[in-house]
C-alpha cells in the first residue's frame, strides 16, 4: 500500500526520544507536530498519571485509542505515547497517513532515562515491572516500523539526522 500525506509517526518506549526527537525533527523536516500525550492530557484535563491512577491503565489505552483515531493531517512528525501499539485500529490508521519510525533504546539506555517509572503515567499493569513492559511492546513496535532507528548513544539531533537520512527518497516524505 502506497503511503500518504507525508506523515512521520514515531514509536517507542518512554525515554527513547518520541517528543524531544520529534519537535526538532518537525522543524528540520519543514514539518507541524503533534504530540499524542498532550492531545491525552488536554482533552482530559488530567496527567498521565492521574488517568492511570483515578481509572486504570486500561482506561488509557482505550482514550489514546480514541484520540490516534480522531488524527487527520498531513505533513505532520506525530509522537505517540508508548502504548499506541497496543491498538492496531490506532497504528493502522495512522500508517495509512505516513511512514512508521520506531525510536529503539536499549533497556539499559531507557533505565537511566526514566526516573520516574512509577509517576510517569505509564499505561501498563499496576504489577509490571518496567523490563517486563520493555519486552512486552518490543514485538509490538517491530510489527507496526516501517523504519527502525536507534536513540541508544544518539543526541536528539543526530537521532532526528538520521531519520531524515533514511526517509529521504522515499516517496510521499
Amino acid at each position: 500500500m502506497e503511503k500518504k500525506y507525508g506523515n512521520i509517526i514515531l514509536i517507542g518506549m518512554p525515554g527513547s526520544g518520541k517528543s524531544t526527537v520529534g519537535v526538532i525533527l518537525a522543524k528540520q523536516a519543514s514539518k507541524g507536530f503533534i504530540d499524542t500525550d498532550v492531545l491525552i492530557q488536554t482533552r482530559e484535563g488530567e496527567t498521565l498519571q492521574e488517568i492511570v491512577d483515578n481509572r486504570g491503565h486500561m482506561v488509557l489505552r482505550h482514550i489514546e485509542e480514541e484520540v490516534l483515531l480522531s488524527i487527520d493531517c498531513r505533513h505532520h512528525v506525530i509522537s505517540t505515547g508508548g502504548s499506541a501499539p497496543y491498538s492496531s485500529k490506532a497504528m493502522n490508521h495512522l500508517s495509512k497517513g505516513g511512514i512508521v519510525v520506531f525510536l529503539h533504546a536499549d533497556l539499559e539506555t531507557l533505565r537511566q532515562r526514566i526516573c520516574n517509572f512509577d509517576s510517569r503515567g505509564l499505561a501498563k499493569r499496576p504489577d509490571q515491572s518496567f523490563e517486563d513492559l520493555f519486552r512486552e511492546r518490543m514485538e509490538l513496535y517491530t510489527h507496526y516500523a516501517d523504519v527502525t532507528v536507534e536513540s541508544s548513544g544518539h543526541s536528539q539531533e543526530q537521532v532526528s539526522a538520521e531519520i531524515i537520512s533514511r526517509l529521504n527518497g522515499r516517496q510521499h516524505f
